[in-house]
């Protein structure tokens, strides 16, 4: 789904999440997939206007869509796994210099489960071990040549 045509994000933080979040919500009831992939850009996007106010709203107008996710897959008995590449928008102030913060971070982001299975996530886990997960959670084999590990016990 393509972004809003804006000069800057900051003029519309909530970009096209209740769009993305209609068609997401249709295909996860669906019943046709048996695994979606969906990037929320709100917070990388307008975190690098280096404006907090429309930061904040951003990250609320992902929020709100992620219930409405989260309540999706409930619905259908279904799992979901919320995290992110890299941070944004949880720094907007420089720490150094006081000024506006506008790059990516390399602070640890979260790992969120949602779903019916009991399990305990572990800390530190890399990009390479979201896929090893994702097999594992789903009941399938796990490539020998993968070297992620799974993120849960």
């Amino acid at each position: 789904m393509a972004s809003p045509k804006v000069a800057t994000y900051d003029l519309q933080p909530e970009m096209s999440s209740k769009e993305l979040t209609d068609k997401l919500v249709a295909a996860i009831k669906s019943g046709k997939y048996d695994a979606i992939i969906c990037n929320y850009p709100n917070g990388d996007m307008v975190g690098h206007t280096g404006v907090y106010e429309a930061a904040v709203k951003a990250c609320e107008a992902v929020d709100e869509c992620i219930g409405r996710v989260v309540e999706a897959i409930k619905e259908v008995d279904g799992q979901l796994l919320i995290t992110a590449d890299h941070g944004n928008a949880e720094m907007m102030i420089d720490p150094e210099t006081g000024g506006v913060h506008t790059a990516h971070t390399s602070l640890p982001v979260p790992l969120i489960y949602v779903g019916n299975k009991a399990i305990s996530l572990k800390e530190g886990g890399k990009l390479s071990d979201l896929a090893p997960t994702m097999l594992a959670l789903s009941d399938l084999d796990i490539p020998a040549d993968m070297s992620g590990q799974v993120l849960y016990s």
